[in-house]
């Protein structure tokens, strides 16, 4: 007898689970601080191959409307808006937005329409400017419903949806998994997977492309302070006791270079995309 799993409701219980051991320190929490949006834009000019090949992933032609759903500090929207004639950026962090539109400001940006809002939240008729010609959401999928989300994202598409996604253990994962228990007294809880999103996707009659591919960023700070200060919030680690435990294992996983520490992180990635069938 065939067992049917419902997928969206498994990936709705893994972000609760997530939720709940990560004490409600979500994505859009960990960029409310400022500096944390900067230092993630600052990497992001470091990883301009990155970007660069995931903008040639896409197809895009000087007349495409774009949308770009958890777009961060602007790291893909800013030089997507060189290449199409227009951009809506959806961001939910107050750091991440402010980051955003000073550089907007600073580039000249005349053609990013900003959104301040959770994608869960957004109303498409009063938020957006649909329909759009590419509609994409890059490791930006933090959502409790994701069916939902994504059949919201097919409905003001005109053409083609990227979804960016993780497979396996990160790195972060990792670390998260030893420091959980030391820091919170309970286990780690990993969020969903492409596994799960795939046959979410599969459940809603969508047949994605897929390429997996593997990926190294780092994370660079002029002390371990201000590495203290970065990853306090990702970790949870408030109180004086906890900051002392992560103080103590940051320098396992920092680096020196060139008079700088950098933390290097790896994790494994997929691309799904598909073209929509929505007028």
């Amino acid at each position: 007898m065939d067992i049917k799993i419902d997928w969206n409701e498994l990936w709705k219980e893994r972000m609760e689970l997530q939720s709940k051991a990560q004490l409600s320190t979500d994505c859009a929490n960990m960029w409310k601080n400022k500096e944390n949006a900067k230092r993630f834009w600052e990497m992001s000019q470091e990883n301009k191959n990155r970007i660069e090949k995931t903008l040639a992933g896409m197809v895009l032609t000087p007349e495409s409307r774009v949308l770009d759903i958890g777009a961060g500090p602007g790291s893909l929207a800013v030089p997507l808006a060189e290449k199409v004639a227009h951009v809506t950026a959806v961001e939910p962090a107050e750091g991440m937005m402010e980051i955003l539109k000073q550089n907007i400001e600073t580039y000249g940006i005349r053609n990013i329409n900003c959104v301040y809002k959770d994608w869960e939240t957004v109303d498409a008729e009063s938020d957006l400017c649909p329909p759009y010609d590419v509609v994409f959401a890059s490791y930006s999928l933090g959502m409790k419903d994701i069916r939902a989300s994504i059949q919201k994202m097919i409905d003001v598409s005109s053409g083609y949806v990227y979804l960016y996604w993780f497979a396996g253990d990160t790195s972060w994962d990792i670390h998260s998994r030893k420091l959980w228990p030391i820091l919170h007294g309970c286990e780690y809880r990993q969020g969903p997977k492409a596994n799960i999103l795939y046959n979410v996707l599969y459940d809603m009659g969508i047949y994605p492309n897929v390429k997996v591919f593997p990926f190294e960023h780092k994370n660079r700070f002029e002390s371990l302070e201000e590495a203290l200060g970065h990853f306090k919030p990702q970790y949870a680690a408030f109180s004086p006791d906890q900051e002392e435990i992560l103080r103590s294992y940051l320098p396992e996983v920092l680096e020196e270079e060139n008079g700088t520490l950098v933390q290097k992180g790896w994790s494994i990635r997929v691309k799904m995309w598909w073209k929509s069938s929505s007028p």
